[in-house]
């Protein structure tokens, strides 16, 4: 069974009755609706539900004040369609996916330590492992409620390789149920691609990769693609708060650091340490570094403050173009 989705005044589409989001169906239909975390943490899949029934997944989902809710705002990752409906949302062709998002099983093949609390987990789907750089991928842990979103951070192939970087978060049901619960040989649901902040090879400007925290992910999936690219300066930089944090010494050889320019930045080293790199924030190595922004492409993740200091940086201080700064909101 199907429901008819209007967007008022727009296109039509039709989503499945056990689809688990009116998001996730937009995609698969290939709406461009507005979107970025798709777990309800960003709010930018809002919109107003004009007629029809619709069942709210999250009641409280962070993407949603109390003001917009009591306007009659919803989240479209929040929603389930439960009849036709007709709906008010500016959707947008930069929104349509590149690759059409669908759910398949995906067997857990191995977990490997690449840091403290962080865990590199490989997966294996029968189907190619279809995404762009950068895109990441919905699952639904087990036994816990709600959709959590993790980011690939290998390359796209024939052979069906899905690999994440997880960080195992205190008092994190998601997290702790990938960590602790799902042994290896388990089968999961993994429902693939989403994301806008995916690698674009047709640039010939410099790229520049900041990844914060398990925000190292995406960015490494993109410094991998243009690595095989060739032919582009690439700068990776990293933050954590000490050396043992640090990922990328874990998933590139030490010739890749070096083709990848590799700048590791610290927060909190102590101060015996013998660490002589660098130390601060992550956008203040950026602003130190680059001597040429203008002639850059930006792709980032990372913590809420990394993204707001870099979103500073970049846009109301050195007034890069949209089009050049590409990241996706988590939370």
């Amino acid at each position: 069974m199907k429901h008819k989705i209007e967007i008022e005044g727009g296109a039509t589409f039709f989503v499945a009755a056990d689809e688990d989001s009116l998001l996730r169906g937009a995609l698969r239909a290939g709406a461009g609706f507005p979107y970025e975390c798709g777990v309800g943490g960003c709010g930018s899949c809002r919109f107003e539900l004009v007629s029809g029934e619709m069942q709210t997944l999250w009641p409280e989902a962070p993407g949603l004040s109390e003001r917009e809710r009591k306007r009659g705002k919803r989240l479209a990752c929040q929603s389930r369609p439960l009849s036709d409906c007709v709906i008010r949302v500016r959707c947008a062709d930069d929104y349509r996916p590149p690759i059409s998002t669908r759910r398949r099983q995906a067997r857990l093949t191995g977990r490997r330590e690449i840091a403290p609390g962080m865990a590199e987990f490989t997966f294996h789907t029968q189907e190619p492992a279809a995404f762009l750089p950068g895109q990441y991928a919905i699952f639904h842990p087990p036994g816990v409620a709600g959709p959590r979103a993790y980011s690939m951070s290998n390359l796209p192939n024939a052979d069906g390789d899905w690999r994440f970087i997880i960080r195992k978060v205190a008092d994190g049901g998601g997290s702790a149920a990938m960590f602790d619960t799902l042994r290896e040989g388990d089968v999961i649901m993994l429902d693939a691609p989403y994301g806008g902040a995916f690698f674009r090879p047709d640039k010939d400007r410099e790229i520049i990769c900041v990844g914060g925290g398990s925000g190292i992910g995406p960015v490494v999936s993109v410094a991998r693609a243009a690595l095989a690219q060739g032919g582009r300066t690439i700068r990776l930089f990293e933050g954590a708060r000490t050396a043992e944090s640090l990922c990328a010494p874990s998933l590139f050889a030490p010739q890749e650091l070096k083709a990848l320019n590799y700048a590791p930045v610290l927060s909190a080293e102590p101060e015996a340490s013998a660490w002589s790199g660098a130390r601060g924030f992550l956008h203040q190595e950026v602003e130190k570094t680059l001597a040429a922004p203008d002639r850059c492409e930006f792709y980032f993740a990372g913590p809420p403050p990394m993204i707001e200091a870099m979103q500073d940086l970049l846009v109301m201080r050195w007034k890069a173009p949209h089009d050049r700064i590409h990241y996706d909101k988590f939370f």
